[in-house]
């Protein structure tokens, strides 16, 4: 009898747990993995994930004959519905929506390295003629994409957005199945409606017009039913103290796990279901994957100063914390993002030398005071020391792990200047 009450216990208590946590996915096997390795700092990050507000995605890759890959998730508190700032995260759709529609473009004779004029059209806005940082001085969108992969550039996030429109670029998401996404915002202060418009834009062959996109005006209906409040207190933009949570509920989001999939659609096309891909050239592909892999300081045009931008900038995982310069073997495919005291990356980590490929995405929150915009975040404390370390513990758990087929990486191996 006792065991039978046992088990109503067990069921009624699963049942409960289910309801309660219906949806956050959590897999017992990481939690242990990442525990039975883990130093005092990050055993304290993991006993507090409400404080921390971390959500953990390890992604094994398995190849079968045919060097197909195959995906298996595990996840550590992860749910779409707990709100975290995205940051920079949300120019890796913003860039690949970009190159989506300059191949619908195409006809038009014009193409990424086009030089690019924006022009102000509305308040608010800000007109582009030149590029100092490229080989040639002018804009184009190559040029802006390579600095977001290399650098996180905010400036070209926002000349990205307004050559996709804010209308065009979550419309083409949500049709692609990420409907929670929402991009409608630049990284400069605007408001909502100046957010709504974006520039009118030319493109320029030889000094001809080729192409010319009119200013837009985005229309669509963006669900901020949901309120989203953060911390106890922020500073607004005059540096005044505001004794009051600050309000994410019309600000960008895009939860992790589509993050993920982003960027598994990109690195592995054929992974994903068709009406999911991105419209990308083989040519796109290899352009991105260099750029997603590529240090600061192998980059000649533009060029970094590497005192301030370390070969791991946007690096998170394995190196971030340190600074320290990777090895050849290794090299990471991704995009983070930080802000408001969240720190977020989605990475494809490939150790050539020992045929060691997986996914890592993960994102924290880290700020003790509870104040948003006092620029004191606990990023080099424990942020960065949290990615750094649970990159270790899984790259060192998937370089041991039996494979049954050695990948081949061919595909992923670039030709770093």
């Amino acid at each position: 009898m006792s065991l039978v009450r046992n088990i109503i216990f067990i069921m009624l208590f699963t049942c409960s747990s289910l309801h309660t946590h219906a949806q956050e996915k959590t897999d017992i096997w990481l939690d242990d993995l990442l525990r039975s390795k883990a130093s005092p700092l990050l055993l304290h990050v993991l006993n507090n994930p409400d404080s921390f507000q971390y959500q953990i995605i390890y992604t094994e890759i398995n190849r079968d004959k045919h060097n197909v890959p195959h995906f298996f998730n595990h996840y550590l508190h992860v749910d779409r519905n707990r709100y975290f700032n995205p940051a920079s995260t949300v120019k890796l759709p913003t860039a690949l929506i970009a190159l989506e529609k300059l191949n619908e473009y195409k006809t038009n004779g014009i193409n990424k390295y086009s030089a690019m004029f924006t022009d102000s059209s509305f308040s608010g806005q800000t007109a582009v003629r030149k590029d100092t940082s490229a080989e040639n001085g002018l804009p184009c969108i190559a040029n802006y994409i390579r600095k977001i992969f290399l650098v996180s550039d905010n400036d070209a996030y926002n000349r990205l957005y307004e050559f996709d429109g804010q209308q065009m670029l979550n419309s083409r998401l949500w049709k692609k199945g990420y409907t929670d996404v929402r991009i409608v915002r630049r990284f400069v202060t605007m408001t909502e409606e100046e957010n709504r418009h974006t520039n009118a834009i030319k493109f320029v062959e030889k000094e001809d017009t080729v192409f010319r996109q009119f200013p837009a005006y985005s229309k669509l209906d963006f669900d901020f039913s949901k309120q989203v409040w953060v911390g106890k207190a922020h500073y607004n933009r005059y540096d005044s103290l505001i004794k009051t949570p600050f309000d994410f509920t019309r600000h960008n989001n895009l939860p992790l796990e589509d993050l993920r999939q982003m960027l598994q659609s990109v690195l592995f096309p054929a992974s994903v279901p068709a009406a999911q891909r991105f419209n990308l050239t083989k040519e796109d592909l290899k352009f991105l994957y260099q750029y997603m892999s590529e240090y600061p300081f192998e980059s000649k045009k533009p060029s970094y100063d590497t005192t301030e931008f370390f070969s791991s900038y946007t690096k998170f995982f394995l190196y971030k914390s340190d600074k320290q310069k990777p090895p050849s073997n290794i090299r990471i495919f991704n995009k983070p993002g930080w802000s408001y005291g969240y720190l977020t990356d989605a990475a494809y980590i490939v150790d050539f030398d020992t045929k060691t490929e997986f996914m890592l995405s993960a994102v924290i929150y880290v700020n003790r005071d509870g104040i948003l915009n006092d620029d004191k975040y606990e990023y080099t404390e424990i942020g960065y020391p949290f990615f750094k370390e649970v990159g270790e513990i899984i790259y060192q758990f998937d370089k041991s792990r039996r494979r049954t087929l050695l990948p081949a990486l061919d595909q992923f191996k670039m030709g770093y200047q």
